[in-house]
């Protein structure tokens, strides 16, 4: 009985890491993998957004990303993410 239990636990297990995989890999490859030293600096990627049109409050790395946080030029909170070599944005959310 405990083995019949053990084999669905596992079995269940090895389903949802599988499942899984996808999303985490999406997350992880929005920007590409880019060794570090070719990154743009943080004050680089600040400038770029800022001159996108963003009051910027934050910028940190995130799922290989740089993201912003600030406020777009209608006064929406936003998060923008950067890929890190090009500056270029890659995905942003509104807080509506």
């Amino acid at each position: 009985m405990k083995t019949s239990m053990l084999r669905k636990l596992f079995a269940t297990s090895a389903t949802i890491a599988a499942l899984s995989l996808p999303f985490a890999a999406q997350a992880s490859d929005k920007c590409g993998d880019v060794p570090q030293d070719q990154w743009l600096s943080i004050e680089q990627v600040r400038a770029k957004a800022t001159e996108l049109g963003y009051d910027v409050r934050k910028v940190k790395v995130e799922d290989g990303c740089y993201e912003a946080y600030a406020i777009d030029k209608n006064g929406n909170r936003v998060e923008a993410y950067f890929d890190p070599a090009t500056g270029e944005i890659v995905k942003t959310k509104t807080d509506d």
